[in-house]
């Protein structure tokens, strides 16, 4: 199978983040096995979901990895031109979920495997792909963790295929995110002042994180921080929920809360200052009512992507790219996660973040191609 007959394949199996992607693990397993490739898996705590690796060529330390996530975002409410789990090719781009981000790289990845095979590698390459990237990049770091212990050789270096127009770029965004509940208590809203609206509460952490956001955009950027864009950290709610009726004061209101940092903040200065914000608002709802609280719930916690000073990664992705540009982005990856773990890493992928999670989302065949010819070269340097 060449790559793209794999893209074909791994779009028909909507592994949206809230269902399971063991049908796609099973084929990728079966697909590797067939070259004699023994693959390994790490489960979630479901056991419905899992990341799969697995180590071609010689059993010693000093490999490459390439590392993609398996999941994708949802398409419903989304209005698509095409069947979202299958490719269709139509003027010189490939539609479909995923296409972009980021099974067009995991196809890539694995038509890869074949040709090490045969061209005899003199240091190791390995595939990870993971689960549950698009819920806060939780897949990752139980897999990196299996992979040290699981005895499997350690891999020098890391490529993230995140699409990136095949750029190298060394630094991304931390995160976290928090889920937020607040428990108020009800009381008819001609006497609000003796009960505590939930909402309300609500509106006051939000006003906080709007406040902080003006203050850290007001600041002038280090030189680290400025490449970025915006240069400074934010703070964003993006759902929130809460109340029965427009005249009681709300039982309950439920919101999330994300933070992307720049390196030059500490994301766990951010955590504490936001933790500290909701202590002091808890305190003002129980001196009106004491059986009210507020509830927090850290749901991911992502670390940045860091520039490396003579990184082995980025210094093979420009050799083998020609690109010398300084290249950062805000979302954040499962790059800072293998980093954090003593790998060199850097964000090398085809297609397009600008079509990443859109209805008619594509990749162009340029870029699909693109990043075929650059993993054949990776190859033929794990080769040499």
């Amino acid at each position: 199978m060449n790559a793209r007959d794999i893209l074909d394949k791994l779009v028909a199996f909507p592994t949206v983040s809230s269902e399971s992607n063991l049908a796609l693990i099973d084929w990728v397993e079966e697909y590797l096995d067939g070259f004699g490739v023994h693959c390994h898996r790490d489960y979630d705590a479901t056991r419905q979901k899992a990341s799969l690796y697995a180590h071609i060529g010689p059993e010693v330390d000093g490999g490459l990895v390439l590392s993609g996530h398996t999941d994708v975002v949802p398409v419903e409410g989304q209005a698509w031109d095409t069947d979202p789990w299958t490719v269709v090719e139509k003027e010189g781009r490939l539609y479909g979920r995923g296409t972009c981000d980021m099974k067009g790289f995991d196809a890539i990845a694995l038509a890869a495997v074949p040709m090490a095979l045969e061209r005899g590698l003199k240091r190791p390459l390995q595939i990870a792909l993971t689960r549950d990237e698009e819920i806060g990049c939780v897949g990752a770091p139980p897999m990196i963790e299996a992979m040290a212990e699981s005895g499997l050789p350690k891999a020098s270096a890391a490529i993230i295929g995140e699409p990136s127009m095949m750029k190298a770029v060394t630094g991304h965004k931390g995160g976290a995110g928090f889920r937020t509940h607040i428990h108020g208590f009800e009381v008819h809203s001609s006497i609000m002042h003796t009960g505590v609206s939930a909402t309300m509460e609500a509106g006051k952490l939000i006003q906080w994180a709007n406040e902080q956001n003006a203050l850290n955009a007001a600041r002038t950027p280090s030189a680290t921080d400025a490449p970025f864009d915006p240069p400074w950290t934010t703070l964003h709610v993006g759902t929130i929920s809460g109340g029965t009726a427009n005249n009681i004061t709300a039982k309950d209101c439920q919101f999330v809360l994300t933070f992307r940092n720049v390196p030059g903040d500490s994301l766990e200065d951010w955590k504490a200052a936001y933790l500290a914000k909701v202590r002091a608002v808890e305190a003002e709802m129980q001196a009106v009512v004491p059986d009210t609280w507020i509830e927090t719930e850290e749901f991911f916690d992502v670390p940045g992507l860091r520039p490396e000073d003579d990184g082995e990664a980025e210094a093979l992705v420009r050799r083998l790219t020609g690109d010398n540009g300084t290249h950062v982005v805000s979302y954040g990856t499962e790059a800072g996660q293998f980093q954090d773990k003593g790998y060199s890493a850097v964000i090398c992928g085809p297609g397009d973040i600008a079509q990443a999670h859109q209805p008619n989302e594509y990749i162009t065949v340029a870029q699909f191609q693109a990043g075929e010819a650059f993993i054949a070269q990776v190859v033929d340097t794990l080769c040499q």
